[in-house]
């Protein structure tokens, strides 16, 4: 089994830039066409496995490009700046998108960790990561294809997509990243935890003091592990959790004022100087290029 055939796959269900679901719950095949600048996103629990071209990340100022000799590995919701500067109708951006399901994750973790001594698994990095890349193997690509490849059969997705999810799962699990995944989805998932905290709070005023409470850490400690898996402080995750938010909800047509209420800001001065500090322009700017930016992340969410 090889990418290649992967790609081809891809290719004969999207004939034009865009997203298709595949009818396996959070699987979906996406080819994009065009340039797209860095946008900001929140990426969710996933993998992004590229077989054609590449794409753009920045987070937290550092620049990182992604191209088909990884996949992308999402352990946990992260703000992030994406793009597809180099995408073109030649050499197009293509690949597949898996949202996890935080439930199977858990069951699978919860089972390889009572079947540690039968799996043999990856050496652990030192400190697991938000967001991290995998070597593509035989293993993996073969998972990949099986899956997707059922989606020709309404049938066969019905009786055999939650098997070969699972399957692709478990070898997620097993690959150099599955350490982290392991971490994010396992018993001791603090720091994971305190950011699902966060994203299903953002209109609330939480303190760092709030999510550390929320997992049964010291402020110290906190601070310390959460900068580990993310490169972030706890502050500039919230920050930019927020007004990646934000300037999504204003791309998509929501009021500026309003945006920055539903994120937990209680003054629209202070929104509009962090916006300005963190985008370069401000909201009001960011909002009149809304109907461009729509389209670029809602294609970025892959």
């Amino acid at each position: 089994m090889n990418k290649e055939l992967i790609k081809q796959f891809i290719e004969t269900r999207i004939s034009k830039s865009g997203m298709v679901e595949t009818g396996i719950p959070g699987v979906q095949l996406f080819k994009i066409t065009e340039s797209i600048r860095c946008a900001p996103a929140v990426y969710e629990p996933s993998v992004t496995a590229i077989v054609s071209g590449c794409k753009e990340a920045i987070m937290d100022g550092d620049r990182h490009f992604y191209d088909n000799s990884k996949y992308i590995c999402c352990t946990m919701p992260l703000p992030i700046e994406a793009g597809t500067l180099k995408s073109s109708p030649n050499e197009p951006l293509i690949g597949v998108y898996i949202s996890l399901n935080s439930k199977i994750m858990t069951e699978l973790v919860i089972e390889m960790e009572s079947a540690a001594s039968d799996i043999s698994m990856r050496k652990s990095p030192l400190h697991p990561q938000s967001i991290s890349s995998a070597n593509w193997d035989e293993t993996f690509t073969d998972a990949l294809y099986r899956l997707i490849s059922l989606e020709n059969n309404p049938a066969d997705v019905a009786i055999l997509g939650s098997s070969r999810l699972r399957e692709l799962y478990y070898t997620i699990l097993k690959g150099e990243s599955g350490y982290s995944f392991r971490r994010s989805f396992g018993i001791g998932n603090g720091i994971a935890r305190s950011i699902e905290f966060l994203s299903s709070n953002l209109n609330e005023s939480i303190t760092i003091e709030n999510m550390a409470d929320q997992i049964g850490m010291s402020r110290a400690v906190f601070h310390r592990k959460f900068k580990q898996a993310t490169n972030m402080s706890p502050i500039q995750f919230v920050k930019s959790m927020r007004l990646n938010n934000a300037a999504m909800k204003i791309a998509e047509g929501t009021n500026v004022n309003v945006a920055a209420i539903e994120v937990g800001y209680q003054s629209s001065s202070q929104f509009s100087r962090d916006f300005k500090r963190m985008y370069g322009q401000s909201p009001k700017q960011w909002s009149q290029k809304k109907d461009r930016m729509n389209d670029s992340i809602r294609q970025m969410k892959a």
